[in-house]
């Protein structure tokens, strides 16, 4: 089901959002794929976290160079020190886009849409998109950056 996305400002983007419990209960696989199915029907879409759509919970995907990303309690656990700056757009922001600052180099330690733990060492988009989509987890937007 394709679900609708939320606008800022609305109060739920800005929350703390709790860890997934049960990566394997049937809630968290319907939203993941009403995520994957609300991308999908936004057109060109690179990520998207779940209190973008109203759910509370530490769950984002993905989508770059054909590899869905699917990243149930994401947490960075190193960056890089060298950053650099481009420019980024949000769902929850339709048609602004602004030059963020951020590392070049992240690795990411979550669980996959089957429970199992994933590390995923990423550089240039790949790691500026995992970083915007944990910010949207911990309640910071890009305007915050």
């Amino acid at each position: 089901m394709v679900l609708p996305i939320l606008i800022y400002p609305n109060d739920i983007l800005r929350g703390k959002n709790k860890k997934i419990k049960d990566p394997q209960s049937s809630e968290t696989k319907e939203l993941i794929l009403d995520m994957l199915e609300t991308m999908e029907a936004s057109g060109n879409a690179l990520g998207l976290a779940a209190p973008q759509v109203g759910a509370s919970v530490r769950l984002c995907i993905i989508k770059l160079d054909g590899k869905t990303h699917i990243l149930i309690n994401p947490k960075i656990s190193a960056r890089s020190w060298k950053k650099e700056i481009s420019e980024e757009g949000c769902l929850s922001f339709p048609g602004k886009f602004i030059p963020i600052k951020r590392h070049q180099k992240v690795t990411v330690k979550a669980l996959g849409k089957n429970g199992e733990e994933i590390i995923l060492r990423a550089e240039g988009l790949l790691a500026r998109a995992l970083q915007h989509e944990i910010d949207h987890l911990d309640g910071i937007l890009f305007i915050d950056r």
